[in-house]
């Protein structure tokens, strides 16, 4: 059985997102989807938040798991036993990033191999900063996730409701 990790914040998780799994489960037998914690960086969702957005998402989908991680990426590889981590990109910049990534990552674990999957044109633009800043200013988003995020966002009446422009 071949699977493959495919992490990130995702806060929130995006179609770009969602389209890079299903693009991966065409390639492997199982996809684990890593909801890394990264303490420098702000988040809008705790770490359980998004990973129940993403189970959401995938409900109906036995080939994806979803799991949090808060260590080096290499180590998570070596424990799930795959050397396949799958990473998204929607421009040069990302490509050039994620090479950075791969060599530090290949110091740690050699047998790594990272497959760049590039996203479809209309999801090059979307980000999660993109729909932070949506929610933020409150503005639409909803295209800009699965509607299974959008849903779990639209409960949360903290996001919903605060973030709404209201004239003073």
């Amino acid at each position: 059985m071949k699977k493959c990790i495919f992490a990130g914040t995702f806060d929130p998780f995006t179609v770009g997102h969602a389209d890079t799994v299903k693009k991966s489960l065409m390639i492997f037998d199982e996809v684990v989807v890593a909801v890394a914690e990264n303490k420098r960086k702000s988040v809008m969702f705790s770490a359980e938040e998004r990973a129940e957005m993403i189970g959401n998402v995938f409900c109906d989908e036995p080939r994806v798991r979803v799991l949090i991680w808060t260590g080096a990426i290499a180590e998570l590889l070596k424990k799930e036993n795959t050397p396949f981590y799958v990473r998204g990109v929607r421009n040069g910049i990302d490509c050039a990033y994620e090479t950075d990534d791969f060599y530090a990552s290949k110091d740690l674990y050699p047998e790594l191999i990272t497959m760049f999957i590039p996203a479809e044109q209309c999801h090059a633009h979307i980000s999660s900063t993109l729909v932070k800043n949506a929610i933020a200013f409150g503005t639409p988003f909803e295209n800009y996730v699965p509607q299974a995020v959008s849903d779990y966002i639209g409960r949360r009446s903290d996001v919903s409701k605060t973030n709404k422009n209201t004239d003073l």
